[in-house]
């Protein structure tokens, strides 16, 4: 069983990842002893999951994993995108974060969004990115209790109820971050 290292704290998106690969050691930050929040300067996904990758890499000298996630709304330019963990500020509440983002839409007719995940894998020869992108539109109300941050109120295309709402086997075979894996795991296996 190959152990990884993913630069998160995070135990919804520790538990989604090891579901998603069960045949892996998937070890966090505090399993491995780190508790300090590692600043996330970048100005895309890209360039956060890489500050956070690179960090861990450099305290471990083990082959290290991270992601940045963003949920990216047409009608509002692409935001919250970067900045979607701390929309509403940097207390990163969901609740808050999902109030400000139906604030903005309001009756707007064009709900049409995207999460989007960028995995960065670190080891000792390279570093490589993984993408996944699920489509999908913005709900007007929240719904559902399953899943974390924003699930609530994205409903991915081909469904007619929000991620919080889907089974979690569901979501974790068609989400962004389950698409990123998915590459992960292709290259993992080579």
């Amino acid at each position: 069983m190959q152990k990884l290292i993913f630069a998160t704290a995070n135990e919804h998106k520790l538990t989604e990842i090891r579901s998603i690969l069960p045949y892996h050691e998937i070890k966090g930050l505090i399993d491995v002893g780190i508790t300090e929040d590692i600043e996330e300067t970048g100005l895309t996904l890209e360039e956060n999951a890489l500050i956070k990758a690179k960090y861990l890499f450099e305290k471990t000298q083990c082959i290290s994993l991270s992601e940045d996630t963003g949920l990216e709304v047409d009608a509002l330019d692409g935001a919250p995108g970067v900045h979607t963990a701390r929309f509403a500020g940097d207390h990163k509440n969901p609740d808050d974060n999902m109030a400000k983002l139906l604030e903005l839409l309001g009756d707007t007719e064009d709900r049409s969004a995207q999460f989007r995940t960028v995995i960065v894998l670190i080891d000792h020869d390279q570093t490589l990115y993984f993408e996944g992108i699920v489509k999908g539109s913005i709900a007007k109300v929240k719904s559902g209790n399953k899943g974390f941050g924003y699930d609530p109120i994205f409903i991915p295309d081909g469904y007619d109820r929000t991620f919080a709402d889907l089974d979690v086997s569901i979501k974790n075979q068609i989400s962004h971050r389950a698409r990123a894996v998915m590459k992960l795991v292709s290259y993992l296996q080579k």
